[in-house]
């Protein structure tokens, strides 16, 4: 039943808000529709936590440890950025960016794009994840050409065809691991491409077949994720769409493409029996985080600067994911956590201060701290968490990948410094001028509401000295589950 509603309630939300979506209370219905998946979320961890692993409607939807704990993450963020949507796209409105119309169209695309990640995290059926996938990527193609400029429409074509481009190599992989389902379980139609399934035979899938699929799952998901060089879709997409796309693109749709690159490994590590998977996540994390770092250094666009740190971090978090073991593993799900709190907090606070000089252009935007307090501080406290400053938690999960890859690849440790240490320069270098340099604006009579913003905050902050045992748990659980 939490499992219907977790999938039904933004699918039933989109439709409702493409009928009212241009109303004055749509805002406040989307952040209803948002709390109720939220709240069905909870139930369905609270299940799973109880009685473990579930099988839903024959066997086509599947909840575990890995998935669920991605299942509550995003349905928190998606409740957040509502919250910040809600004021921010009235501004957006207010100075003629928007219209009505467009409005409607963001709310309903919202709710979908919800339900297309929650879908893929859910169902059980390699093929429906495909699906799934694709819909996500039609349906923020429609949010980030939303403003219908010169630059939107851009960034969205560039967006649906790279992405459409990777889509399809996924598509292929998934036919080929539907070709080695075929041949071991003699099964035909939907029911050959059940993970549960595949994976309680997956050491007797044909081993070549599972390795040439995972090439093209690698790289077909893997350009959703944000992996060099298949990557520049995104920092386009994260500029000229609108800021609460960017935080659900950044904060959660890597998660959820992410986990689909997993979940094959998973399938392709049983069935070949060598450490390649491993591996090849490995050397697109170590390309991805380095060179994303260093493309830091070009930007002048606000949230291209950060567009382009989403990149290095999900390197790191592929990485970690290579490297495989309860630890490493342990650490790449902390990392993606506080990844999606941290990244959507900054965009906030980056769309506001956007908003405040008129301009995204870095170089024309300073003194945020004293022109609008909240915006300022939320601005240099999300960029110390993203930084990996203590004692947030994105310094913990670091210094676990940092010691792990120490213990069992050496060699990959200055490629990991090297992208660490160019990452903190060249967003600290940036950002503090913002913050702190001299502005001759007036100071804002009425500070934005940035509620969400230091909520995530908090919670990064706090699990970065404490984590919770229970939390701790579910993770090791989810770690041993992924293996490697």
């Amino acid at each position: 039943m939490e499992v219907f509603l977790v999938l039904g309630l933004p699918l039933l939300g989109a439709l409702l808000l493409a009928m009212l979506g241009a109303r004055r209370f749509a805002a406040e219905l989307n952040v209803g529709i948002s709390l109720a998946t939220l709240m069905a979320a909870a139930v369905l961890v609270l299940r799973v936590i109880r009685h473990g692993s579930l099988l839903v409607w024959h066997d086509q939807f599947f909840v575990d440890s890995f998935n669920v704990f991605l299942v509550a993450l995003t349905a928190f963020v998606g409740l957040t950025t509502s919250l910040f949507s809600r004021p921010y796209m009235r501004i957006e409105e207010a100075h003629g960016r928007l219209t009505p119309h467009r409005l409607r169209l963001y709310h309903s695309m919202y709710q979908l794009f919800m339900g297309a990640m929650l879908l893929a995290l859910l169902t059980n059926n390699m093929g429906i994840l495909w699906v799934a996938m694709e819909a996500a990527t039609l349906s923020t193609v429609l949010l980030v050409s939303l403003y219908r400029t010169k630059a939107s429409l851009e960034a969205a074509w560039k967006y649906f065809i790279l992405c459409g481009v990777g889509i399809a190599l996924a598509l292929f992989g998934t036919m080929l691991l539907y070709f080695a389902a075929q041949q071991t379980l003699g099964r035909e139609g939907m029911t050959a491409l059940l993970w549960t399934h595949l994976n309680a035979v997956k050491t007797h899938l044909e081993p070549q077949v599972m390795g040439l699929a995972f090439v093209f799952l690698l790289v077909g998901y893997g350009t959703k994720v944000g992996l060099v060089p298949l990557h520049s879709w995104l920092p386009d997409a994260h500029a000229e769409g609108p800021t609460p796309v960017s935080a659900v693109l950044s904060g959660l749709l890597l998660n959820v493409a992410l986990y689909a690159v997993i979940r094959c490994k998973i399938l392709a590590e049983g069935s070949i029996g060598v450490a390649l998977p491993g591996r090849m996540l490995m050397g697109f994390g170590l390309l991805t985080a380095v060179i994303g770092a260093f493309l830091l250094w070009r930007q002048r666009d606000i949230k291209r600067l950060f567009g382009y740190s989403s990149i290095e971090h999900m390197g790191i978090i592929t990485f970690a994911f290579g490297l495989g073991g309860p630890i490493a593993n342990f650490a790449a799900l902390l990392h993606m956590t506080l990844h999606s709190l941290t990244k959507s907090s900054i965009f906030f606070t980056a769309g506001h201060a956007s908003q405040t000089a008129g301009t995204q252009h870095m170089d024309d935007i300073r003194g945020l701290v004293s022109i609008s307090p909240t915006i300022g501080w939320g601005l240099i406290l999300g960029s110390i968490a993203i930084l990996g400053m203590p004692p947030f938690g994105i310094f913990a999960s670091e210094f676990l990948i940092l010691t792990t890859a120490m213990r069992h690849h050496p060699w990959a440790t200055p490629f990991l410094l090297l992208a660490f240490g160019v990452a903190f320069a060249g967003i600290f270098s940036k950002v503090q001028p913002m913050v702190f340099g001299e502005s001759d604006s007036r100071r804002l009579p009425h500070s934005p509401a940035l509620t969400p913003v230091f909520v995530h905050l908090a919670l990064v902050l706090i699990l970065g000295v404490y984590i919770p045992p229970a939390l701790a748990a579910w993770y090791s659980s989810a770690a041993h589950l992924i293996g490697g």
